[in-house]
């Protein structure tokens, strides 16, 4: 396997190791971000695909893509540190990397949907991309989830 020492940082990751406390500190936050993420992403996707019809779907959008966004900052800032504290392990895990494909894919599901104006018409094409969501981002977590067993 290839030498991942340059991918670790340890001037600036070193608290995560050298604390019992940073690991678990930084999952939980993880699972906070996931948590804002998938809820808010959830609520808006059950919208596309026809429930609270009375909710107009432009202004639950924008709300929704706010928590999303500050729920996959928080996933993203904790994973990278996470990550950065043992790259090697994590790189050779295989639920690690199907884990990073199915965040693409979600991330180039979501630009997708909103480049093709999928709030403003929640057509049919819209409805697959939240079936489509729904199923990228459960996998991921699952996937996650299924890191620590590998």
């Amino acid at each position: 396997m290839a030498d991942l020492s340059a991918l670790e940082a340890p001037a600036a990751l070193a608290w995560v190791q050298s604390h019992a406390w940073a690991y678990p500190a930084l999952e939980a936050a993880h699972i906070t971000g996931i948590a804002l993420l998938l809820g808010s992403l959830v609520v808006f996707e059950l919208r596309a695909l026809g429930a609270a019809r009375e909710l107009p779907a432009p202004a639950l959008a924008r709300l929704a893509l706010r928590v999303a966004v500050a729920g996959f900052a928080l996933v993203a800032a904790s994973g990278l540190l996470m990550f950065g504290s043992q790259p090697g392990e994590m790189l050779s895990n295989r639920f690690f990397v199907a884990k990073l494909a199915l965040v693409a894919a979600g991330g180039l599901n979501a630009l997708l949907f909103h480049w093709r104006g999928g709030i403003e018409r929640l057509d049919g094409v819209a409805r697959a991309q939240a079936l489509l969501s729904m199923g990228l981002w459960l996998a991921a977590i699952l996937c996650g989830r299924w890191i620590a067993y590998a």
